[in-house]
């Protein structure tokens, strides 16, 4: 809190960079200079609830699959890649531009997925689906992340398909996010809680044999907690994300060998790309 009131009160010609990142220096001048001259538009509670968001939508569990996953009777068992793209200085600086947090550790979050495709009820083929990511130190984060689905798809002679699914997913970290003022201080761990769920319509066409681009769009809820180990603060998420996302991707099976890639968006927030491997039982 003491460096924060410093911060604010320093002349508008003096930055202060002592907890920035050296790499983010002259983004962190510009951010202080507007500030100081009452323009630039920043706000530190958008920049608090942007980064909290991120995170819960970051690893939240996309369909990475068409309506109809599997033929009745069949799982699969395979590894799910989520690529997390860096934020950039002007998302990673808060308290004013005086301080960047320590967001770009991890690039790519791998995790174990499971699916299984139950016998048909008439027209409707349903389905069911979990990831877990044990509490495995990686990159300077423990993370814990499980994930499930519930669906069902109806397809036709065409190859056309579509269906809703259901989905959820509860993840904590455990890093030094907060980064200190002054780099000699000690490593203090914070601990960040996301959780996100919500529904997908998906419609899918089999264009070739083993092959279904789709497209995805549903409506995600996420939920964060994140206690800063410095000095013992909550931040407050003041407008947890609530609304919809997308998918856009291919499924692909040959063999026992199944593939599948999206494009996964919460517009405003997150634009990534995921990848998924598995093997047919």
């Amino acid at each position: 809190m003491i460096a924060l009131i410093l911060a604010l009160s320093a002349p508008a010609q003096a930055a202060n960079l002592d907890g920035v990142d050296e790499a983010c220096w002259p983004t962190a001048e510009r951010m202080q200079a507007d500030i100081a001259a009452g323009k630039g538009g920043y706000n530190e509670q958008a920049q608090q609830d942007f980064l909290l968001n991120y995170f819960a939508l970051a690893t939240t569990l996309s369909p990475l699959h068409s309506a109809v996953p599997l033929k009745g009777g069949q799982g699969s068992v395979g590894l799910e890649l989520d690529i997390l793209p860096p934020l950039g200085c002007n998302r990673r600086l808060v308290l004013n531009g005086t301080k960047t947090e320590d967001t770009n550790k991890t690039p790519i979050a791998p995790r174990p997925r499971v699916l299984f495709q139950f016998g048909d009820i008439g027209p409707i083929k349903p389905y069911a689906g979990l990831a877990y990511v044990p509490p495995v130190t990686v990159f300077g984060t423990r993370n814990v992340i499980i994930s499930g689905e519930a669906g069902f798809g109806v397809s036709y002679d065409g190859g056309f398909e579509w269906g809703l699914r259901y989905h959820a997913t509860l993840m904590k970290t455990i890093a030094e996010i907060a980064t200190p003022f002054d780099d000699s201080d000690p490593e203090e761990l914070d601990f960040y809680m996301g959780s996100t769920f919500g529904f997908d319509f998906i419609m899918g066409q089999e264009v070739m044999e083993g092959l279904k681009p789709y497209v995805s769009l549903g409506f995600t809820d996420a939920s964060t907690f994140f206690y800063i180990g410095d000095d013992g603060v909550v931040g407050n998420n003041s407008d947890p994300y609530a609304s919809f996302t997308g998918s856009l991707g291919a499924q692909y099976s040959k063999g026992r060998l199944e593939y599948a890639g999206e494009f996964y968006t919460a517009p405003g927030l997150i634009y990534t790309g995921r990848l998924r491997m598995g093997i047919k039982i």
